[in-house]
């Protein structure tokens, strides 16, 4: 590792606050978030009821609203695999009705990949091909069936097009899918996607005709069209395949061209434009991947909260990947940034507002006392409002500082968490830390400085898998001593209202009641009867109160030591010595990380610092003093 590298964490810490300006917290991310009427549907259909989710689908059919309508019917059929209900009893109401009978076709598609997987085809089993065969054939008298019944919906061929690339279809069924669906809308973004993913290398196609298609589309596709973005999903697919080409990059010039056709089409929506969102993503992860941060920079301001599912769900969980990539565009940007030099500014004014809109409301719920709770937090790297909940209990909420503290910036991106990972250190109580955003609510436990459990809810997200909600309750139980978990694995699974689903979590574990006013300002126990502000300290006067006994004085300090043998001194000796060349080397070699290093030249400071002790304490003369004549 190169010294010119530890020179850079100084920047990161000076810069790259300065460099998220202009996106949203963390936590104010939501995947695939929906529009309000859309979220209606959902919620209503978690709940077993399909009105909400008939009268949106009779709408997008009536005014022709094409793309909406298959965005819509793809999030309902997902829904639908989780909660059915709802979906059988519309069917069963009105079998004949062109929107249910849409829906329950995508289901089948979406069924059938959720048994699949999204994993290349190496790496599926036989019987999961077998199954995913079987319902895709099963599927195709439901497709039929839709497309018959709204002659003039595209969104039929879009989910014909798709059963078509399960099954192995010819060419020939391919092109007629193709040119049904262009009949009906020739500019349609979704029957385009499917199009091109037929045509990709990894399934039928090849590079070149994948490439040809999509620019093809973007040429013929009128201005504003989301298809002028169509060639960056073929860059996506040529970046996933990884495949090593001798000599220059054949399609180098072609994922340029592809960048600035979506960057110019991108500067036509509004900063955070929820329909933009999808090709904004695309970008984002292919200007990362060109390490063309301060561009990147830009897109994933654009997207704000709205991350999707596609392209980072071909890296890992979508959801992490995105917050990952922008995490690592900001620290990659202030590294370059020479440490005096002024931080960049905030962005020109036109975007939102997140950190007033979006930011999440969060406080914790304590397990003691609001005096123990001060006493542990005196150097927590924060301001911190407490106020007492019951008698056995404690609200915590941060106090935003006007300047964040130069350790708050070596710790997470959330401050309670941090905050309450460093008070419940040693501690045998635990806390509870609770954040809550429009879309999405969410919990983290802490217990002795450690991160035990999380979990979150989501307003359109399906319910959480059995096993890992039964892991969870488990582990809330075994901390708050509860003898049943099933009541808390109720709560984990449930769907649709993130914020009543945390109240009800909070309840179910006999936690007092949120704070009245949580969920809406940033401060809520500001009223509360108690509450006092536990100001932000210093690292060394923090040190000092800390080790102040409850009498309010210090310990005495340790006798003085006695004086060490020889061999002591020539072992630290030659272990100052070895460790400071250790340490000399590892640094310079450049096959050498910066962990090894940094652990030499600790060790090699400590044996310094122990010799440097030593001395000053080692008596001068053993021999008493001469008389005085």
């Amino acid at each position: 590792m190169r010294l010119t590298t530890l020179f850079t964490i100084p920047r990161v810490l000076r810069h790259s606050d300065a460099m998220g300006a202009g996106m949203p917290p963390d936590d104010a991310v939501v995947l695939d978030a929906p529009d309000p009427s859309l979220r209606v549907a959902l919620t209503a259909a978690s709940a077993g009821d399909h009105a909400p989710a008939a009268e949106l689908l009779a709408a997008t059919r009536r005014h022709a609203q094409w793309e909406r309508r298959d965005a819509c019917v793809s999030r309902l059929a997902r829904t639908s695999l989780h909660h059915p209900g709802w979906l059988d009893s519309w069917l069963e109401e009105s079998p004949e009705d062109p929107d249910a009978v849409l829906v329950k076709a995508d289901q089948y598609i979406c069924q059938a990949w959720q048994i699949r997987t999204g994993a290349r085809a190496r790496n599926v089993e036989a019987d999961q091909f077998r199954a995913f065969h079987t319902v895709l054939r099963d599927a195709v008298p439901v497709v039929s069936a839709a497309a018959e019944l709204n002659p003039a919906d595209p969104v039929p061929w879009r989910i014909a097009l798709t059963q078509a690339r399960g099954i192995q279809a010819p060419r020939e069924v391919f092109d007629t899918y193709l040119a049904e669906a262009n009949a009906r809308d020739p500019h349609h973004e979704g029957c385009h996607v499917q199009a091109l993913q037929y045509l990709c290398d990894k399934w039928y196609g090849s590079h070149e005709e994948m490439f040809a298609f999509a620019e093809r589309a973007a040429d013929q596709a009128p201005p504003g069209s989301r298809l002028h973005a169509l060639p960056l999903q073929a860059v996506v697919e040529y970046l996933i395949a990884d495949e090593d080409t001798p000599g220059p990059d054949p399609y180098t010039s072609r994922a340029e061209a592809a960048v600035t056709r979506a960057q110019a089409l991108s500067d036509s929506y509004a900063p955070g434009d929820r329909e933009a969102a999808g090709f904004r993503n695309h970008l984002a992860l292919v200007l990362w991947s060109m390490s063309r941060y301060e561009e990147a920079l830009t897109a994933f301001r654009s997207i704000g909260v709205h991350a999707t599912t596609f392209p980072w769900t071909y890296f890992g969980d979508p959801r992490a990947e995105f917050l990952e990539a922008r995490s690592d565009t900001r620290i990659e940007l202030a590294m370059r940034i020479p440490f005096f030099r002024p931080s960049p500014g905030p962005p020109a004014s036109g975007a939102p507002d997140w950190e007033r809109e979006l930011a999440p409301r969060s406080v914790a719920i304590v397990s003691t006392g609001p005096t123990e709770v001060a006493r542990a937090a005196l150097i927590c790297g924060h301001s911190l409002r407490t106020a007492p909940a019951g008698s056995r209990h404690t609200y915590v909420e941060i106090v935003p500082d006007p300047v964040r503290g130069k350790r708050a910036a070596l710790l997470p991106e959330d401050p309670l968490t941090s905050a309450a990972d460093n008070f419940t250190t040693a501690e045998d109580w635990p806390a509870l830390v609770l954040h809550r955003t429009p879309e999405r609510s969410s919990f983290t436990l802490l217990h002795r400085g450690k991160k035990v459990t999380h979990h979150a809810w989501e307003t359109a997200t399906p319910a959480t898998d059995h096993a890992e909600a039964t892991a969870t309750a488990a582990a809330l139980a075994r901390v708050y001593g509860l003898t049943d978990p099933r009541p808390l694995a109720h709560v984990l699974r449930a769907a649709g209202d993130p914020a009543r689903h945390q109240s009800e979590l909070v309840a179910a574990l006999g936690l007092p009641p949120l704070p009245p006013g949580y969920g809406g300002g940033q401060e809520v126990l500001t009223e509360l009867p108690g509450a006092r502000v536990l100001a932000r300290r210093g690292f060394l006067a923090g040190m000092r109160d800390t080790m102040t006994t409850k009498e309010g004085v210090h310990p005495e300090a340790p006798p003085e030591e006695e004086t060490h043998p020889a061999r002591w001194w020539v072992l630290r000796t030659a272990a100052l010595l070895f460790f400071t060349s250790v340490a000399v080397h590892a640094w310079w070699a450049p096959d050498i990380g910066w962990f090894s290093s940094t652990v030499t030249t600790l060790l090699a400071v400590d044996s310094a610092a122990r010799l440097v002790r030593a001395l000053r304490r080692r008596p001068v003369s053993s021999s008493p003093p001469p008389a005085a004549s």
